[in-house]
């Protein structure tokens, strides 16, 4: 390798849009997201847990709560957990599961299961974040559920290096707590990782890759989601080690047209990686007249489907997943 191009890849450097590569990945893969990322990280778990080990969500509620509706979503889902009822969202994805559209539900037994809520969180309440803890606590050990409910946080990703004030609001939706979300979420679900320091410099390459192939023949616009995403492979991934494959769902005004890579570079998970050989993809959603603020689908703007493995939105990652895997 060239100095030059061992250069860029110590800083991380995005190169042009390619084609999203295979790497030797072991079956330990889980998912995290925050805000509408959270709801599409837990329609991703729940949908796919024959192959997701475990879930990271930040300020997310419960499963199936907004029952395909809009309305629904900006009010109950957000802000009015009393007006959840979540006999109905049980019911959902039990129905989904005796159909076969989600895996099984007893696989998530013994899945390791993050949950954060900051304390000021203005946009979606906390009340509604711990009925997304009561949805696990039906499928999920106990033991295995991890909550943190007392960081003095507004809605954001909380990290340890970058953001805005941890109690206030800021557009990036990215909060400097001086807590590393991605790595306490990332350890409880994995265990034994190495914690790195704030902001630590990174070796591997954060790529550009396209989406457009895995929306074929249809846009990926169609669907809100844009033609190329990204993914943080650290040297010893490239380099072949074996390695574990984390997905991160960015929240509402979060994406690549919005920010640029400021969430993927930003939010801590690449710092994580380097450090604990992990492979994070972050797929991008995008706006559309039906999604004014690039949102993942978690209320049916895409398809009645949008929970289950039918969705476009999931077959669409579920495909980006394989194809890391090389099984796509």
């Amino acid at each position: 390798m060239s100095g030059y191009i061992l250069f860029l890849a110590f800083v991380g450097f995005v190169h042009g849009q390619t084609r999203l590569g295979s790497y030797n990945l072991d079956s330990a893969i889980s998912v995290s997201g925050l805000s509408s990322g959270s709801y599409m990280a837990n329609q991703f778990h729940i949908a796919q847990s024959k192959k997701i080990i475990g879930a990271a969500l930040f300020a997310g509620g419960p499963y199936y709560c907004a029952a395909g509706s809009l309305a629904s979503a900006t009010t109950t889902c957000m802000l009015f957990s009393n007006s959840i009822n979540m006999n109905n969202l049980f019911s959902k994805a039990e129905s989904y599961a005796s159909s076969s559209l989600i895996d099984p539900l007893s696989n998530l037994q013994n899945d390791k299961v993050f949950i954060f809520s900051g304390t000021k969180d203005s946009v979606v309440a906390p009340g509604v974040v711990k009925k997304q803890e009561e949805f696990y606590r039906r499928y999920t050990n106990a033991e295995n559920i991890k909550t943190v409910y007392d960081i003095v946080a507004q809605h954001g990703m909380p990290t340890d290096f970058y953001g805005g004030a941890c109690g206030t609001t800021n557009l990036q939706y990215i909060n400097n707590c001086n807590y590393n979300g991605a790595y306490e979420a990332l350890n409880h679900i994995y265990g034994g990782l190495q914690k790195p320091s704030p902001g630590a410099a990174l070796t591997g390459e954060l790529i550009l890759f396209d989406q457009s192939e895995f929306f074929k023949p249809t846009s990926p616009s169609t669907y809100g989601m844009d033609t190329a995403g990204y993914i943080y492979v650290p040297a010893s991934c490239q380099s072949g080690a074996q390695c574990r494959l984390h997905i991160v769902f960015h929240g509402c005004l979060q994406a690549r047209e919005k920010l640029s890579d400021k969430y993927a570079r930003n939010t801590g998970y690449n710092q994580v990686a380097d450090l604990n050989n992990f492979i994070i993809l972050y797929p991008q959603a995008k706006s559309n007249m039906s999604n004014l603020n690039g949102c993942w689908d978690w209320w049916g703007f895409s398809s009645k489907d949008y929970a289950n493995k039918n969705g476009h939105e999931m077959v669409g990652v579920e495909r980006m997943m394989l194809r890391t895997l090389g099984q796509y």
